[in-house]
């Protein structure tokens, strides 16, 4: 049977979600975890993967194994087991051909910003004090909306198929004392919003213009674009996939 995990993670002590052969990893962890206490091998399949230090507040990934009987008692036990900052929010039965990576149809990541210093918010948000015109940010971050090559913003030497993502939102708001970047799209490369965030950061200092901004998505040239901010103000907070995938609350 397949079945859908949804869960959630403060990614700082870790190399990222994927398995590698020298570091910690979110996948590393939970494999673990869930191949002793079903006493099978288990291999989680993830709607993506974060890189070091980034965080997840909703992620999803699939498994197979024999039918499980109390899913719930299943959470409670792998909460129980798994380290204190990664949790288990629910497990679902899902069609044997759901694919958590595939069938997603968006996801959306957060940038957290504080702006005055909190030792409380040290491995969970970026500080920068700088003032920033944060009205300019927003009429840039409208010019990424849509279908578009985003090789601009892109991990060097990744191996993708294609630079094409259809983004659906982008926009920066205040939550209270924090400044947030909120950014959806069907799909994202490789340190992509990252790279966003400095680039957006770098018009709202004043030294990139909205023509910049254009400019320097048309180039597909990763050296024009802004330094790429840290990975800890980094979170994915959603991942939507079909009805007939899945149901979920909200």
């Amino acid at each position: 049977m397949r079945y859908f995990v949804q869960f959630s993670y403060l990614g700082s002590a870790y190399h990222g979600w994927q398995r590698q052969s020298n570091a910690i990893t979110v996948q590393e962890q939970m494999e673990s975890c869930f191949s002793t206490l079903l006493r099978t091998p288990v291999e989680l399949v993830a709607a993506g993967r974060t890189d070091t230090g980034v965080h997840a507040k909703e992620m999803f990934a699939h498994f197979d194994v024999e039918e499980l009987s109390d899913l719930s008692d299943l959470v409670n036990r792998l909460n129980s087991f798994l380290p204190d900052d990664i949790s288990i929010q629910k497990i679902v039965q899902v069609p044997e051909e759901a694919h958590a990576r595939f069938h997603a149809t968006s996801r959306t990541y957060q940038y957290r910003i504080v702006q005055h210093k909190d030792p409380f918010r040290l491995h969970t948000a970026y500080y920068n004090r700088q003032n920033l015109h944060v009205e300019l940010m927003n009429e840039a971050a409208q010019i990424l909306l849509g279908r578009q090559d985003f090789e601009a913003f892109s991990k060097t030497n990744t191996d993708v198929k294609t630079f094409i993502c259809d983004v659906k939102e982008a926009n920066w708001q205040y939550e209270d004392d924090l400044l947030v970047f909120t950014i959806t799209a069907d799909r994202f490369l490789r340190n992509m919003v990252r790279a966003v965030v400095g680039t957006l950061l770098e018009v709202g200092l004043g030294k990139l213009t909205l023509k910049d901004v254009k400019s320097i998505i048309k180039s597909r040239d990763r050296g024009q674009a802004g330094v790429s901010v840290p990975a800890k103000g980094l979170y994915l907070v959603r991942v939507r996939y079909p009805k007939n995938i899945l149901l979920v609350d909200g």
